[in-house]
């Protein structure tokens, strides 16, 4: 990745710290446990505790970066490419840049993760069907590039200023 693009990632330069010490000021603890269920945002939260535990634990500092990405400065999705990339690793075209953050509720956060609950069952019930379906060799297995095509050509086109298309 180049300097330029990495120039562009709101986490560039950015300490856990001052990440979490944003995130607690401006979404407080509460909300920050509902939407990330961190035992040390619930029981006695505090700083100097949560650094202790995102500094030790790669997999909850990489989730609350990609929330501090994707929430607080409403950066876009990581493109199929980036997937396997840390947060910290990812750049964002000159023209993306961070907005306003989001407003979030603890009501608002339980229906995201009901609903991303929901959608996820559903693909495993189909995943499973596909695969007894296979297995009795009544079908062969779909081509999930071919399904991505059709949802892509019904998509909007992509708007710099609306990244979430919404």
């Amino acid at each position: 990745m180049n300097i330029e693009e990495q120039k562009n990632n709101p986490l560039h330069g950015l300490k856990t710290e001052v990440l979490l010490s944003e995130l607690v000021e401006y979404y407080g603890w509460k909300i920050l446990y509902t939407a990330m269920r961190f035992h040390c945002f619930k029981v006695n939260p505090t700083i100097e505790g949560s650094l202790t535990f995102l500094k030790n634990t790669q997999w909850a500092r990489v989730k609350i970066e990609n929330f501090y990405l994707s929430r607080f400065k409403r950066m876009p999705r990581p493109l199929d490419y980036e997937l396997d990339l840390l947060p910290r690793e990812r750049g964002f075209s000159v023209h993306i840049v961070p907005r306003s953050p989001m407003e979030l509720t603890i009501e608002s956060i339980e229906l995201s993760q009901a609903k991303a609950a929901s959608a996820h069952q559903q693909h495993s019930q189909l995943k499973r069907q596909q695969h007894q379906s296979e297995r009795m060799g009544n079908t062969r297995p779909q081509d999930r590039r071919a399904n991505k095509t059709k949802e892509s050509q019904n998509e909007a086109p992509y708007d710099p200023s609306n990244p979430w298309n919404k």
